[in-house]
């Protein structure tokens, strides 16, 4: 199953190659900044029923050079079977393609990079056939970015360093530095960056710093980041009090002040779907008070009892 975390994976080196750059210059392996990236399937199936899927498979294209393939698996613990699915990956993209294979995998301790650095290989009677060495970064070859001004440089390095460094006590001073330095950015690659790590670093204690210091932006539609996951949370246990809040905490993140008046008739707001209503528009008021519409004769629009119906709001 391809879970969130993959799928962002996927999407920020398909969308955002520049990201392969650094990581591959920590590595000791030459990427030009220009290099078209392109997605192909991640399906290794053979024809008999054994499913075997790699995380992203991805053609780099680079204006310097052939092209090749980039297999990347991202391994949070020691799986002895993938001593023998790598190699299968490496082997299978090549014959299918026709072009050269890395395989880069992303480990968060110290533990699973070295063992994930291999080699592995397949032979017997002191005869090797095959051999796998993949590309591994980790906490050991990956920097800890803790200053503002340098994840400002390279803020796809400062993203990979958080989620190299998630289980490292200190990650929450290269959250912090991250935070600063895309507040100084476009809009469109820093709310992009906010969301990969909302999805990536998933239910972690960096998970839930990085929540905690985040805006509500949605680049990742459909995989389960935080606007998305308290909204349909919130439809789900059907409660009025849970939308309120949502409400409430979504201004909030936007840094639009709420009067006591405003804050009072949210709350009290009993009809889901005035609530779903104002949410909307909260995603682009400008002001609180612009949640309730054109009023006419004192009755919001939006929150009107419909003809022959009890007062929709408490």
């Amino acid at each position: 199953m391809v879970t969130s975390a993959h799928e962002g994976m996927h999407r920020i080196f398909q969308e955002r190659p520049e990201i392969l750059t650094p990581v591959f210059g920590v590595l000791g392996i030459a990427l030009p900044e220009k290099a078209a990236v392109y997605a192909i399937t991640s399906d290794a199936t053979e024809t008999r029923p054994i499913a075997r899927h790699i995380d992203t498979a991805l053609r780099i294209c680079p204006s310097d050079g052939e092209d090749f393939l980039l297999a990347v698996e991202s391994q949070e613990r020691r799986d002895d079977r993938k001593e023998a699915s790598w190699p299968y990956y490496v082997a299978y993209l090549q014959s299918k393609y026709k072009l050269p294979v890395l395989l880069l995998v992303l480990c968060r301790d110290r533990a699973t990079a070295k063992w994930a650095a291999g080699p592995f290989d397949c032979g017997t009677r002191g005869w090797t056939v095959q051999r796998t060495w993949p590309l591994v970064v980790g906490p050991d070859n990956l920097p800890m970015i803790t200053d503002a001004r340098t994840a400002a440089r390279n803020p796809a390095l400062a993203a990979f360093s958080a989620l190299t460094h998630a289980n490292n006590r200190d990650c929450d001073a290269i959250l912090d530095a991250l935070d600063q330095a895309l507040t100084g950015m476009a809009a469109d690659a820093s709310d992009y960056i906010y969301q990969f790590l909302d999805v990536t670093l998933g239910e972690t204690p960096a998970g839930d710093k990085w929540r905690s210091i985040m805006g509500f932006v949605n680049y990742f539609p459909g995989r389960g980041h935080l606007m998305e996951r308290a909204y349909l949370e919130g439809q789900a246990e059907g409660k009025a009090a849970g939308e309120a809040a949502l409400i409430l905490r979504l201004l909030e993140k936007r840094g639009i002040l709420v009067s006591e008046d405003t804050r009072e008739r949210i709350t009290s707001c009993a009809d889901l779907h005035t609530l779903t209503t104002w949410f909307d528009r909260a995603l682009t008021v400008t002001a609180s008070e612009d949640l309730f519409g054109v009023e006419a004769d004192g009755v919001d629009g939006a929150d009107a009892p419909a003809a022959g119906s009890q007062d929709a709001t408490f």
